[in-house]
Formats: C-alpha cells, sequence, structure tokens
C-alpha cells in the first residue's frame, strides 16, 4: 500500500501496553516525520488495542472519529478496589465474594445497560478548574467528578474464573471501561477494579486491521528506500 503521510492518512495501531496515547502519536511523528498528527480517543497506559492517528487532511476526522462507538474486552476483578479503579495503583480494600454467583454477576452487568449516568475516575484526564484530575489525585487533592450521560449497548460477560471476570463492552463515546468496572463492583457490594483492557473496534475500524509502531517503522524504511534516501 503507497502511504501519503504528510497529504494525508488515518493510520490504525495497536498500542502497546503502558504507552500512552502521547507516547504513540511522538514516536510515530518522529518515524514518519510528519508535522500534522494526532490521536482519536485516548487508551489509559494500561489499556492495549485499537488507536486511531490522523495524519495530514484527516485530522480533520478526528472529532468525527472519536464520536463512533467502541468495542472493548478485558477483565475485571471482584473483590478488590483500588483508588485508580485499575492497576495504577494498589489494592486499597479487599471483601469476601465466596456469595457472589455467576447469575449474580450477569444480573449486575445487565443493569448498566442503556442510557446511563457515569462519574468518571478521579485518576483521569478530566479538566477541573484547568487542571487533569489525575494531577489532582496524585497530589492526595479532592475533587468533584461530575457525572456524564453515557449509552452502554452490550456489557457481555464471557467467562468467569475466580474473582476474574471477561467481558465485553460496546459504548458510545466518553464511557470509562475503569468506572463500569468500579461501578459493577459496587453493584454486587464487594468493589471491583479492572485488571486488563482491550479496544477491538471503534465505528468500523478494527484491531484487527491495525499495524504495529514496528509496522510503521518498516513503512517508513521502505519508502526511504524507495527514494533512495538514507535520511
Amino acid at each position: 500500500m503507497n502511504y501519503n503521510f504528510e497529504a494525508g492518512e488515518i493510520l490504525l495501531l495497536d498500542k502497546p501496553l503502558t504507552w500512552t496515547s502521547f507516547d504513540v502519536v511522538k514516536k510515530v511523528r518522529n518515524t514518519l516525520r510528519v508535522k500534522k498528527i494526532g490521536h482519536a480517543g485516548t487508551l489509559d497506559p494500561l489499556a492495549s488495542g485499537l488507536l486511531i492517528l490522523c495524519t495530514g487532511k484527516f485530522t480533520k476526522r478526528i472529532e468525527e472519529i472519536q464520536a463512533q462507538e467502541k468495542e472493548y474486552t478485558g477483565t475485571i476483578t471482584l473483590g478488590q478496589t483500588t483508588p485508580s479503579y485499575d492497576l495504577e495503583t494498589p489494592v486499597s480494600e479487599s471483601k469476601d465474594i465466596s456469595h457472589i454467583t455467576p447469575g449474580d454477576v450477569q444480573a449486575a452487568a445487565d443493569s448498566f445497560v442503556g442510557t446511563i449516568e457515569q462519574i468518571p475516575p478521579i485518576y483521569s484526564a478530566v479538566m477541573i478548574d484547568g487542571k487533569r484530575a489525575y494531577d489532582l489525585a496524585r497530589k492526595g487533592k479532592e475533587a468533584e467528578m461530575k457525572p456524564r450521560t453515557i449509552t452502554i449497548k452490550a456489557f457481555e460477560i464471557t467467562n468467569i474464573e475466580g474473582a476474574v471476570i471477561s467481558f465485553k463492552v460496546i459504548c458510545s463515546k466518553g464511557t470509562y471501561i475503569r468506572s463500569l468496572a468500579h461501578d459493577l463492583g459496587q453493584k454486587l457490594g464487594v468493589g471491583a477494579h479492572l485488571s486488563a483492557l482491550v479496544r477491538t473496534r471503534i465505528g468500523e475500524y478494527k484491531l484487527t486491521d491495525a499495524l504495529t509502531i514496528e509496522d510503521i517503522q518498516q513503512i517508513r524504511r521502505a519508502q526511504l528506500e524507495a527514494n533512495g534516501s538514507n535520511s
């Protein structure tokens, strides 16, 4: 495939675990030597999967892509809560889950399907009085997180093994899967945190069609070789 990154491309990337979305943008910008580039929807460092990058004229489509339906798979660990609602922070409280049945879990998951109000995690990029919520959280400061209206189209429990629940979620823009995991634990009365997350789809764009960082580097090398350049 012939890419013209300067003019404009929509790149589907498989974001590596522990990388921030900005890390990916920076790496791709430096690799491709392209000035105009941005991502269409942040993924947390502890999440992997589909991250869409737009270059050139296609940066105008970022908001349109961000607004599309998202699909995720992952795991939620019951009986353990963390301040960040995921593994970024240590477990702060543990509870017995021996009385929780698979039926209880599915019923709780079903209760979130539809249009609901969700409170974002304090460890998030939400702006509060000009500052990122996670900056306030890491300094131990209190911050009021306001609820937002989101839509959960599907919340399927695909497997339960001990305390670990595997799931698939289809949702609207603005949904925090960490909050969904936390809220599921609260609903069941035992607490929970998000222990793994992969974004598998944004609208019609699928993770199965995504490139890796190494693929991008290889494409760039091939372009330079074709142009007879060593730069």
